[in-house]
């Protein structure tokens, strides 16, 4: 979706049709889901570079309130997204046609919300004016306040085939509401998985020969930067390395961290790794014990695990097991 013109838009440093589109993206970026990815993946195909600005903490505790990651680890979440080309650290919290300028962009991109001021204006209210807004969908069924509202809830009802009970409706019912909603739904909502949004995420690159397979498995619940540090490390130890990530059923997760964890389905796990510039394929339900015919079926070189507890299989068996024995060290 576009708005106030076509992306491709004459660049204000006044260069040829021929120079490369240059696309900038701002916000906070705190607790960063794959609706945030996406929101980055559709202003990447605007153009062909994409520069996003992030909000110190100073700011967005002065317009929002205080951020749950610190600007240093929000800085570093979104240089992870794979569409990200450049980040700004320390972006204004209103978006000016300074700042474009000073970047050479020739637009910038929002999701089709609204985003406010302290005093309630309208922080892209300079650009649109000017005709250097572009806007994009916001994904369905995702956000911050429903994965905060899942956390506190305590239900399981998010967990993919998990019927959803009347207690959850009834909580989110309250949990969405405000005093001028026309939905009680809008609050919390239910993503759904299609096959066109894993192929709008995934690389689609097979390995090439020489490549070095490595193979991470777990729930990488609410993607963070502690998984980013892992899979980063992970790339560093090969040349060309191909990272697959194995993603545990829901079920499987809520097995060895009880509770109502994952807060976040195997669907909606799937698009947040595979957002992530260090990963080139997941494996969607993947075994908990590594078995000989995962490791011969992707010819895996390596298997790493991050330095936290590996809990035991059902049977008592140590998950890991036969990777030991039939890889290197």
């Amino acid at each position: 979706m576009l708005r106030n013109g076509a992306a491709g838009a004459s660049s204000p440093s006044g260069k040829g049709a021929n120079r490369p589109v240059r696309v900038w993206c701002d916000g906070c970026y705190d607790m960063v889901h794959y609706g945030h990815s996406n929101q980055l993946r559709q202003a990447r195909a605007m153009g062909d570079y994409l520069i996003v600005g992030v909000h110190t903490d100073e700011e967005i505790s002065k317009h929002k309130g205080p951020p749950v990651f610190t600007q240093e680890e929000r800085y570093k979440m979104v240089k992870a997204i794979k569409w990200v080309d450049e980040i700004v650290p320390g972006a204004p919290y209103v978006t000016t046609l300074e700042t474009l300028d000073k970047y050479n962009c020739d637009f910038c991109v929002h999701g089709n919300d609204i985003t406010l001021t302290v005093d309630g204006k309208d922080t892209y209210e300079e650009v649109k004016n000017a005709g250097r807004y572009r806007e994009c969908k916001r994904t369905q069924g995702v956000s911050t306040t429903d994965l905060v509202g899942r956390m506190l809830l305590m239900t399981k009802a998010h967990h993919s085939n998990i019927d959803e009970d009347m207690d959850y409706r009834k909580h989110t019912d309250n949990f969405g509401k405000c005093p001028k909603s026309h939905s009680p739904w809008t609050g919390v909502s239910q993503f759904l998985q299609t096959s066109q949004k894993i192929i709008q995420f995934a690389s689609g690159k097979e390995p090439q020969p020489g490549d070095t397979i490595i193979y991470v498995a777990g729930a990488f619940d609410l993607f963070h930067v502690g998984h980013v540090d892992f899979l980063e490390k992970a790339h560093q130890i090969a040349k060309r390395p191909y990272i697959i990530v194995g993603l545990h059923f829901d079920q499987e997760v809520n097995l060895y961290k009880g509770k109502n964890y994952p807060i976040m389905n195997v669907h909606e796990r799937t698009l947040s790794v595979l957002a992530c510039r260090y990963v080139s394929e997941v494996v969607i339900g993947a075994p908990y014990s590594i078995t000989a015919d995962l490791l011969d079926h992707f010819k895996v070189d390596f298997v790493c695990h991050g330095m936290t507890e590996v809990v035991p299989d059902k049977n008592g068996s140590d998950p890991y097991e036969v990777s030991r024995k039939l890889l290197p060290g």
